[in-house]
């Protein structure tokens, strides 16, 4: 197959306000070309329902009916996707007809890892029907349910696209992608046909939240609440023996798997600071899981942008951490990036997930894909 124009988007578990769009030519095994990026923000009501229906899926756990609001909010980000990425191409110069597909991946709002003989089970909120119909290009969709039904563990869909990073620069085993989103996760490869990934443990959603509850702000901006705070070292070293840090992989999490309440009764700075010790200690934890564990991380995702974080990686996970723009990445745009990647090897048939990064038996497809003209 020759390479194709393909548009990715992507909406974070940290719930930014963004949607992230980016145009990436590629036959789905190599990448030819980085196109153009953006950060869209949504209009100020999709945020509040996102998180509205995030909290309604913390208390469904899968159990029952639906929450109602799922309907209301997918509906609502699929048109404000449709729209982003419409414009996008608008402000582009470039036609729908040049574009072979749209890679959606929706808004995760629930994710459960198999456990035990219980099966795994994902749910991301995003109506791909309804965004071929609305932009006129075939989309991608519904990523993960696939692996599910395989008995994986839905996540990390990454590896495949991290991979065709790695293998753009060159790089060895002794490089691993580290993407710091609501939750981490790493991508390393031996340099010829493994590919491991799995989710190394919390990394800014608990913070977030945490300096959010105490009207901080979005975020950590700049680790600046981390950075006045002193680290409970003995709450850290109790969290750190969470079972998940020693289980093998393939392994993954939901958002909520790890929250904010970990730092209960410490002060906003205090918290802060233990919670960005905590993450970065996972990180640690995950390296040494690897059959070769790596001296360097590229990394990517928005806590990229936090200093006290990376430094805090370095520190307590003994490795180079190496922000993605250094290496000619483009940190804001990989994980859009990675589902316009994802969606051409839909249209192929390749597979999005492997043995040792979601656990499936064999490397599998998955994604369902709507046709424009059939919803014309």
């Amino acid at each position: 197959m020759k390479p194709v124009l393909a548009v990715g988007l992507m909406t974070g578990t940290v719930l930014d306000g963004n949607i992230d769009l980016a145009l990436l030519r590629t036959d789905g095994e190599e990448i030819q070309e980085f196109g153009a990026w953006k950060l869209s923000p949504y209009a100020a009501e999709i945020p509040e329902l996102l998180a509205s229906a995030v909290a309604a899926a913390a208390e469904w756990r899968f159990e029952g009916k639906e929450p109602a609001i799922f309907h209301e909010t997918e509906e609502a980000l699929t048109r404000a996707q449709s729209r982003a990425v419409t414009d996008f191409l608008k402000e582009l110069a470039v036609e729908a007809s040049q574009i072979a597909v749209i890679g959606f991946h929706g808004q995760t709002v629930l994710h459960r890892a198999p456990r035990n003989d219980m099966r795994g089970a994902t749910r991301q909120l995003g109506d791909g029907e309804l965004m071929a119909r609305l932009t006129g290009i075939d989309v991608a969709f519904d990523f993960r349910s696939a692996d599910i039904r395989a008995g994986g563990q839905g996540a990390p869909l990454s590896p495949a696209y991290h991979v065709a990073l790695l293998r753009r620069l060159g790089a060895s085993s002794n490089t691993a992608v580290l993407n710091l989103g609501g939750v981490g996760n790493i991508t390393w490869c031996d340099g010829k046909d493994c590919i491991i990934g799995f989710d190394t443990g919390p990394a800014n959603a608990p913070i977030n939240d945490w300096v959010r509850r105490h009207g901080g702000g979005e975020m950590d901006r700049d680790g600046s609440f981390a950075r006045r705070g002193t680290i409970d070292e003995e709450r850290l070293r109790e969290l750190l023996r969470h079972p998940y840090f020693s289980a093998p992989f393939p392994k993954s999490l939901d958002r909520n798997d790890f929250t904010s309440a970990m730092a209960e009764g410490l002060s906003v700075e205090d918290g802060a600071a233990t919670l960005t010790a905590f993450s970065a200690s996972a990180v640690g934890k995950a390296l040494d899981l690897l059959p070769e564990r790596p001296s360097r991380l590229i990394v990517c995702g928005g806590g990229r942008r936090n200093p006290a974080l990376i430094e805090a990686i370095g520190a307590r996970a003994q490795v180079t951490p190496i922000l993605a723009e250094s290496v000619g990445w483009r940190g804001d745009a990989i994980e859009a990036e990675c589902f316009a990647f994802l969606a051409v090897r839909v249209l192929r048939g390749l597979p999005l997930s492997f043995p040792l990064t979601t656990g499936v038996k064999c490397p599998i497809a998955g994604g369902r894909l709507a046709h424009a003209k059939a919803g014309a």
